[in-house]
């Protein structure tokens, strides 16, 4: 799709595929959230990513405590999420369901055990939407009675959410442009020259968004 940006959202453009994603699941959340009585006060986000921040974003946006687990204990990631007025945990996710049992939580890291471990932590009717991808033939054991039980008197929902549609992008950009501009900045913490392209692929794991800057090629 060709959506048209704020002039001034020309330098984070590239923030409008991964925001136009959590614009959608937001939108799943919201659906299936309303099946039911819904009416969350707080978002767990499992990675710290560009998904998983703009998620953070979102969720700050329309006031709900928002939490968000890493494993980079210091750098740009914790900083950007305490920008937002969230809290941000590195030391795993039981420490994290500690400080809040959320009613939703957005999964955007594809690991596969914290992914069942996201379906158990809710709340009563609690939504968890999956936007990581986890790659196949990983085993693990899993209590799979417990889990369904949960779910099942709970109330919860668990929901796949990827890709989206013009609707979405155009809303993406509106959000973009109502955001702060030196947050989204913040967001790309490397840029690399089209000629270096490879590095864009080795970047650290303190690292959100690398760009492979083409303007020069």
């Amino acid at each position: 799709y060709a959506v048209k940006l704020d002039p001034s959202l020309a330098d984070v453009g590239v923030l409008l595929e991964p925001m136009s994603v959590l614009v959608k699941a937001w939108e799943q959340i919201d659906r299936v959230g309303g099946r039911s009585w819904f009416d969350p006060q707080s978002v767990l986000v499992t990675g710290a990513g560009p998904i998983g921040l703009l998620a953070a974003l979102i969720g700050s946006q329309r006031g709900l405590d928002v939490h968000v687990l890493d494993r980079a204990p210091d750098g740009a990631k914790p900083e950007l999420v305490e920008s937002l007025g969230a809290t941000y945990h590195y030391e795993g996710f039981p420490k994290a369901i500690e400080a809040v049992v959320p009613d939703i939580v957005v999964e955007a890291t594809g690991s596969e055990a914290l992914v069942f471990d996201a379906m158990a932590a809710t709340g009563n009717f609690g939504v968890t939407c999956l936007t990581g991808v986890s790659p196949a033939g990983r085993r693990m054991n899993v209590d799979a009675g417990s889990l369904n039980r949960d779910i099942v008197l709970e109330n919860d929902v668990v929901v796949g959410s990827v890709n989206a549609n013009l609707d979405h992008c155009t809303r993406a950009a509106q959000l973009l442009a109502d955001s702060d501009r030196d947050w989204l900045r913040r967001l790309i913490t490397k840029r690399v020259p089209f000629g270096d392209y490879q590095d864009a692929f080795h970047a650290g794991s303190g690292e959100v968004k690398v760009v492979i800057d083409i303007e020069d090629a």
